[in-house]
């Protein structure tokens, strides 16, 4: 019966010649010869050959030691060419050189999206200040009229959701369009160059449109440079895994959020160089106006730059006929595994699960959004300190998140993704919390700014840490629902509930400032919104032990190891 089954392997294996086979074919080889020179189980060899001498037993010696030979070979080329990933399966290199490339297409959008959240709140405050109340921000601070501010956010709410109502409509447009596009230079570089090169002309037009005074100018300039970054992003977000293989993408996607993070640093540098504060606090003789169009020039000469690097090193119809083989196999050894295969509907279970994890996805898109939205106004209005220390909190902020990605993944692989995503929510929490009881200083400089409270860097830290971990196990925990080829639709479905959170938080925060004047309200909405999530995540979810896809663990989850 051995014998037959052994039989009936060989016969199968010989039948496929791919090399994850052929590393089974090794180890059946192997248990085959065993079974043959093992005395004890060898029912085909002693009572077949009663008069067997010892040359013969030599000669069958001499093969289970060639087999050996070949089974340990063959288990050392399979290591060899599998290169860490599971025994057998062909080595798939990431190109760290390549990624790099594409994620300069990162580095500008996410510097070009923190100049343009951490200074066009305060312009619209202080230019809608001027027109309901004849008063710069600054004049109505000094009379002790923050009320009248205060008044204006709804409005600023309103218009900085603009970005993310266009995401939730536009996004979805241009990525469909850029999918069915063919051109000689690919079918996502035309919808990146169109939309950089617009944004480049536009984008330092807002500032000076506000130092102008000119609104209706300066709003259109917002709402075209919008238009453009959704024409921009979404083909530039698909370039990458339109060229990496599948169980690449995780590492190549880290090293793109690395490319990210130098972005947002990098504006984060030119708003602790050109204070928006000392701006925003001088009379209207003492603005200047290079003060604020620096920051604007400086990010529109790099998403150029960026562009022009993204253009000649990445050549997408080439790569594509030469990555061909590459991505096929990519799809052959992808590890996600279905809960819902599609051709079955999803089940009752899964779906309630899905709508929990999105319901409470909602609603830490809802708090961390709405500080990220307001942060700046708070620290110029409300502490009444120099808007350089906002810079330094969203540097906290990030040192905090590049700890919580790297750890993320260890702690996914212990504890599961839903209890990884309650210990987060918890950490947030807990620094929203603690945000709630700041109060400003009564400590003055020279110039008028109030003494920045120092442990706001710890509790920014410390949110930074408990929103990466949530962000790193939440959209695989979506993905653990759905089959291979459903992948596209939750990934709509978590950047849905994640866009629709960001447009609606940002203009009810600003009611209720309105309404309580008292920017101490803020923390506290925050606050609000985590502990709903996390009653969501304890009461309607739970670990999908079965189906868990591994998360990228310490240095792996920035690609040092490729």
């Amino acid at each position: 019966m051995a014998t037959e089954n052994f039989n009936s392997t060989r016969n199968e294996i010989s039948e496929n010649k791919s090399p994850v086979n052929t590393n089974m074919t090794n180890r059946v080889f192997a248990n085959g010869a065993s079974q043959k020179g093992n005395p004890a189980s060898g029912s085909e060899t002693a009572p077949k050959q009663a008069n067997a001498t010892a040359s013969s037993r030599n000669r069958e010696a001499s093969g289970n030691a060639s087999n050996e030979t070949r089974q340990a070979s063959g288990n050392s080329a399979d290591k060899t060419a599998s290169n860490g990933n599971h025994a057998g399966r062909p080595a798939l290199k990431l190109n760290i050189n390549r990624t790099m490339m594409i994620g300069f297409a990162f580095l500008g959008i996410l510097l070009l999206w923190q100049v343009y959240d951490s200074w066009c709140p305060t312009f619209l405050t202080d230019i809608f200040s001027r027109r309901l109340y004849g008063e710069s921000s600054a004049e109505l601070l000094l009379s002790g009229q923050n009320s009248h501010i205060l008044r204006v956010q709804w409005i600023v709410g309103s218009i900085m959701a603009c970005d993310n109502l266009a995401a939730l409509i536009l996004l979805p447009v241009f990525g469909s369009l850029s999918d069915k596009t063919r051109s000689p230079i690919g079918k996502r570089m035309p919808y990146i160059l169109t939309g950089s090169i617009i944004t480049v002309f536009v984008f330092p037009l807002i500032p000076y449109f506000f130092h102008k005074g000119h609104i209706g100018l300066m709003i259109s300039a917002m709402v075209i440079v919008l238009i453009s970054m959704m024409m921009y992003r979404n083909p530039a977000v698909s370039l990458m895994p339109d060229i990496t293989p599948k169980p690449l993408r995780t590492r190549a996607n880290s090293i793109i959020n690395i490319m990210g993070y130098v972005g947002g640093a990098s504006a984060t540098i030119l708003g602790i160089l050109f204070k928006l504060s000392s701006y925003i606090n001088s009379r209207d003789t003492g603005r200047h106006l290079y003060v604020i169009e620096t920051p604007f020039l400086v990010a529109s000469t790099l998403i150029f730059f960026s562009t022009l690097i993204l253009f000649f090193t990445i050549k997408e119809n080439k790569l594509q006929r030469e990555l061909a083989d590459e991505l096929a196999l990519g799809e052959e050894l992808s590890e996600i595994k279905a809960t819902s295969s599609s051709n079955e509907k999803m089940s009752k279970k899964n779906k309630h699960m899905l709508f929990a994890i999105l319901a409470a996805e909602f609603l830490w898109f809802m708090g961390d959004n709405a500080l990220n939205t307001y942060l700046g106004n708070f620290v110029i209005y409300y502490l009444r300190s120099s808007s350089a220390k906002t810079m330094l909190l969203i540097i906290s902020n990030g040192a905090g998140s590049m700890i919580g990605f790297c750890l993320g993944g260890h702690i996914a692989d212990k504890a599961g993704k839903r209890n990884t995503i309650f210990m987060g929510l918890v950490f947030a929490f807990i620094a929203y919390s603690c945000m709630s009881f700041i109060r400003p200083s009564s400590t003055v400089n020279e110039l008028g700014e109030h003494a920045f409270p120092a442990f706001l860097y710890g509790i920014c830290l410390l949110k930074g840490f408990g929103m990466a971990l949530v962000f790193n196990a939440s959209y695989p925990m979506v993905l653990d629902l759905c089959s291979s080829d459903k992948i596209g639709r939750f990934t709509g479905y978590y950047y849905a509930a994640s866009m629709s959170a960001q447009t609606i938080t940002p203009i009810l925060l600003g009611f209720i400032l309105t309404r309580t004047l008292a920017w101490n309200t803020l923390p506290v909405y925050s606050s609000i919104m985590l502990a709903l999530s996390i009653c969501v995540i304890l009461i309607f979810t739970k670990n999908n032990k079965e189906n868990r896809n591994e998360a990228p663990r310490g240095f792996d989850a920035i690609g040092v190891n490729d």
